[in-house]
């Protein structure tokens, strides 16, 4: 297929078109056969400020940040403006928010020998890239899973979707992992995981031969 883009979500946190609605729909697109899919970054529509009664949605600086962590893990990752660009921040906004967005591409072309395998599996072979749990994984609560996914086969990620949250709950399949900012093993269950501003929790398989990849990622700086 062509690259498809999620729509022109809110630049909020609303779980049915802000932030969190870019992995469901990732996810349903998968299982559409849909597999090279992306969002803008902080989303697109503020609500027009002239209209009445409407109350007006700005993009953050949080928002715009862990918005770019979600997006380094997918095929593609880019910004846009949104539709009130002066309302709304934007990647150079302020000196931290650009050395945050600078990091986030550096770890993002770090992981490009595997998106790029992962682009080539999926073309010639059909396989998914960005996928749910329990299509690798024997898991029960898929309800609950919703907002953590797998980046081909072995990254899992679990994008920090809250505005505030620094610490997000994540399950693990029954499988051996490591966390890719601190290198900590992990098996299958579900674990607190700390998540401050520029490390989502991401882990990926011990045993994948893109190790050195993947730890070349988690060490930019």
């Amino acid at each position: 297929s062509t690259l498809f883009w999620h729509g022109d979500q809110l630049v909020n946190w609303s779980k049915d078109d802000g932030l969190p609605s870019v992995i469901v729909a990732a996810l349903s697109m998968t299982m559409s056969g849909i597999g090279l899919t992306h969002s803008d970054i902080g989303g697109y529509t503020t609500l027009a400020k002239n209209v009445p009664d409407i109350v007006v949605t700005k993009r953050t600086k949080e928002l715009f940040i862990r918005w770019a962590e979600q997006a380094t893990f997918t095929p593609v990752m880019r910004t846009h403006e949104g539709n009130w660009p002066d309302e709304n921040w934007q990647f150079d906004s302020d000196e931290e928010t650009l050395e945050h967005f600078a990091r986030m591409s550096k770890v993002h072309f770090a992981l490009k020998p595997y998106i790029k395998h992962l682009v080539e599996e999926y073309t010639y072979k059909g396989k998914p890239i960005i996928m749910p749990l329990n299509l690798k994984y024997k898991v029960d609560n898929v309800e609950e899973l919703k907002y953590q996914y797998l980046f081909g086969e072995d990254l899992l990620v679990a994008p920090v979707v809250e505005n505030g949250q620094n610490v997000k709950k994540v399950f693990l399949p029954d499988d051996e992992w490591i966390h890719l900012w601190s290198g900590k093993k992990y098996s299958g269950g579900i674990y607190e995981i700390e998540a401050p501003i520029g490390y989502p929790p991401v882990f990926y398989r011990l045993s994948s031969r893109w190790k050195d990849i993947f730890e070349k990622a988690g060490d930019v700086e």
